[in-house]
């Protein structure tokens, strides 16, 4: 039921930089590796409801209706805006000798949930990507969807974990020059600024 492409394809998907990388990567550098992993669970479960939608079909309402697609958009953008604002008030307050206790991990995992599931793109992406791999003999082809999707969400979280260990390894460089984190925090902040402005302008 799986085949190379769909594998490869889904690495390709889960190893390009995108807004659940960028937060796990900030919340790896910014936090320790306790928090990146809480990130990683958080924006890998903000799939599930965007693969549900594509597997039941909800997702079409979303390339139908633009007033449903627009409303989730800038919410989600409006979101990422937000992101910005709060990473880049909290330059220079961070204290690397207790990252946990700073930001609880249900909150840190909430905020991926929230970045993944506001993000009406990822619905229409799964309503065209899974049924590509859908064999035509499969027996049962919302069973196999399902098995496709599982197999995606556990590359997602093995991604997101390698990608916050990684964040976690060069955090003991920085964790010893002010100017370098503030720096890190402010790039960041423009990072997720420029992404909810992008998702805000970009058409259905």
């Amino acid at each position: 039921m799986l085949n190379t492409e769909f594998l490869l394809t889904s690495l390709v998907v889960v190893l390009v930089p995108g807004t659940g990388v960028i937060y796990t990567v900030s919340t790896g550098l910014f936090r320790g590796w306790r928090a990146s992993i809480a990130a990683a669970m958080g924006c890998t479960a903000g799939i599930v409801p965007h693969l549900l939608a594509s597997i039941l079909g909800l997702s079409a309402i979303l390339h139908v209706s633009a007033v449903a697609f627009q409303t989730i958009k800038f919410a989600g953008a409006a979101y990422l805006i937000y992101l910005a604002w709060t990473m880049w008030r909290e330059t220079g307050a961070l204290s690397f000798s207790a990252p946990e206790k700073q930001t609880g991990m249900g909150q840190i995992a909430l905020r991926g949930i929230l970045i993944n599931i506001l993000n009406p793109k990822l619905s229409i992406f799964f309503l065209a990507f899974l049924p590509l791999f859908v064999t035509v003999e499969a027996v049962s082809p919302l069973r196999q969807m399902f098995l496709l999707s599982a197999v995606f969400m556990a590359m997602t979280l093995g991604i997101f974990i390698l990608y916050g260990a990684f964040a976690h390894g060069v955090r003991r460089h920085v964790v010893h020059s002010p100017k370098v984190v503030a720096g890190l925090q402010r790039s960041f902040a423009v990072i997720f600024g420029l992404l909810g402005l992008k998702l805000a302008m970009t058409d259905p």
